[in-house]
């Protein structure tokens, strides 16, 4: 990959999230998904993982990771990295064999029972191409989701992990995060 190329990234504010699930909704209709099959979610942190006790909510979906376990793990190579970074997954190849599945640390292929094979987020690849945004950033209210060029030096600065993630030097996933600060002026902090 150039220098000069864009590198597709999810940016995750958890400091905006509410954990009203517009995302995920929305990337089910638009796709038509099986009941089983969710391609983004919508997740609680874990408040043993925080310095204090809070309720923060991250949406998550495909990390469109540098070396993905997925792709190294399927035996029909159904996965492929454009050269924009999102990790594609192409139906036609797909055995439905979930070694994808059981290799994935963050557990983001989803098997759709109906189709006998494994899908998974491909970041609304048509629609960036299109010049439009992914169907989960246009869909947030608060706008806590967005795209971000991680080959853009200003994004570097934010965070590639959150606590209770899996340890980013095993598939270096592109997702970037804004955390939730914790403290008295925090709206999430219990009382």
């Amino acid at each position: 990959m150039s220098l000069l190329s864009k590198r597709y990234a999810f940016l995750v504010h958890t400091d905006r999230c509410i954990a009203c699930n517009a995302c995920e909704i929305a990337c089910k209709n638009f796709y038509q998904q099986e009941a089983s099959v969710h391609w983004r979610k919508v997740y609680y942190m874990q408040e043993k993982d925080l310095p204090q006790p809070c309720r923060v909510s991250v949406s998550l979906a495909c990390n469109h990771c540098d070396a993905p376990s997925c792709m190294k793990a399927c035996p029909t190579s159904a996965y492929s990295k454009r050269d924009d970074g999102i990790v594609m997954h192409d139906q036609d190849r797909c055995i439905g064999c979930k070694l994808c599945m059981m290799a994935c640390p963050y557990r983001v292929p989803c098997f759709d029972k109906t189709l006998g094979k494994v899908s998974k987020c491909e970041m609304c690849a048509e629609r960036l191409d299109n010049g439009e945004a992914p169907i989960c950033v246009k869909s947030c209210p608060v706008e806590a989701l967005e795209i971000i060029d991680l080959s853009t030096p200003q994004n570097a600065a934010y965070r590639d992990t959150l606590p209770g993630l899996p340890p980013t030097d095993m598939t270096h996933p592109s997702t970037r995060f804004i955390e939730a600060k914790m403290g008295k002026q925090n709206w999430r902090e219990t009382k």
